[in-house]
């Protein structure tokens, strides 16, 4: 039985933002994510849910549109009062220390609210039914080691250690408020399991970038690169997927992203290494339809890039761990490797190049992913808990 969502000590003192969704009745369903500052997997899953739920309004932390998907300026976002804060837009990160109180303190009128939660969004108070589709258990918390890097400023871990007891007990608390937990991967499941002693229903996400889109070339980039599609941060180990290419005679990379790593990876990267930055939809596109395989050595939650580059029929190359064992079959749609050093990751991207893929087995692979297969089974899912509400 779901118990009252978490309150936090202490007032901000920041009075509430002006709702930009239209006035009268309550929605039937709301829907909540951390923060709309980036473009990732998570992002992308909130827009689907929003074209699943059209006119769900969409809460949130902080919105800045031009770091985000496009597409979420035509749908009804609301953001927080600290999107009042310039600087806390264009880095989200600083705002730790407060995202629980903001979320804590945030009401949202719905018969079911549908909370996308990497650590915050699920603490949200629902006048109704809520609804967790959980990323991961916050990695900040239960993996602040792998989450923050060696390299991470000692103030930032001493402010996490700091924060740390507080945020447990809300954590813990903003879990057990829910009725429903959904999460994307076996491994997520297992730790949410552990975490929180819940059980969650795997529905994998859709891979919604869609081949027949437009494309837009990258200039100076010869088809017949490796391709890494990540975020830059300590935990998706890229700087070993650059030292595993140089190692490989005549073989390119480049990588699409951004982070708070990527100017140690562009300072030390090799010539044969191309960081891409932040990438369009149709540039993304190019680089999938004119990569030899996608690359990746970090430690997901959901393996959504091997199933992206699966749809333009590329093979994926990643390691043996979290969400991609749920997405990538050996010798059909990718190969593993074991461990993310370079020397193992050279290995396998050798062995890759000599495979015979197909790449409409591929494709076939991708599509039990469907959008219409995970559309399907969240509307069951609100409309059971509005019957229940």
């Amino acid at each position: 039985m779901a118990v009252t969502a978490p309150a936090w000590p202490g007032d901000l003192g920041l009075a509430p933002a002006a709702p930009r969704v239209a006035t009268g009745a309550a929605p039937a369903v709301a829907i909540v994510h951390d923060y709309l500052t980036q473009r990732g997997g998570a992002e992308r899953l909130v827009l689907t849910m929003a074209k699943a739920l059209p006119g769900a309004p969409i809460h949130t932390s902080v919105y800045e549109p031009a770091g985000t998907f496009s597409e979420f300026a035509g749908l009804p976002v609301v953001p927080g009062p600290l999107n009042r804060v310039p600087a806390l837009r264009r880095h989200h990160r600083l705002a730790l220390p407060v995202l629980a109180p903001v979320f804590s303190a945030l009401r949202v009128e719905a018969p079911v609210v549908l909370c996308s939660s990497s650590g915050w969004a699920h603490g949200t108070p629902a006048a109704g039914r809520k609804v967790v589709y959980c990323h991961t258990p916050a990695r900040w918390l239960y993996q602040a080691a792998q989450y923050l890097g060696a390299r991470a400023p000692r103030r930032r871990s001493v402010a996490l250690g700091a924060l740390a007891p507080r945020l447990l007990a809300w954590d813990q608390a903003a879990a057990r408020s829910a009725h429903r937990y959904l999460t994307n991967s076996t491994a997520v499941r297992d730790r949410i399991r552990e975490t929180y002693g819940l059980d969650a229903e795997v529905l994998p996400p859709p891979p919604t970038l869609d081949p027949a889109g437009p494309q837009e070339e990258v200039e100076g980039l010869e088809p017949g690169f490796h391709l890494c599609v990540s975020r830059l941060l300590p935990y998706k180990n890229v700087d070993a997927v650059v030292e595993a290419v140089a190692r490989i005679p005549g073989a390119r990379l480049a990588v699409a992203g951004t982070g708070p790593e990527e100017a140690r990876l562009r300072a030390s990267a090799p010539p044969e290494v191309t960081f891409l930055g932040a990438v369009s939809d149709a540039r993304l596109r190019w680089c999938y339809a004119h990569c030899q395989a996608l690359v990746a050595a970090s430690y997901e939650d959901y393996g959504l890039t091997p199933l992206e580059a699966n749809r333009f029929g590329k093979p994926a190359v990643v390691l043996r761990a979290g969400g991609f064992l749920d997405t990538v079959v050996e010798g059909r749609n990718g190969l593993f490797f074991d461990d993310p050093s370079p020397s193992t990751i050279a290995g396998a991207l050798l062995a890759a190049g000599m495979e015979d893929w197909s790449p409409g087995l591929i494709r076939a692979h991708a599509e039990e992913f469907s959008e219409d297969r995970f559309v399907s089974r969240l509307l069951r899912v609100v409309e059971e808990e509005a019957r229940a509400a």
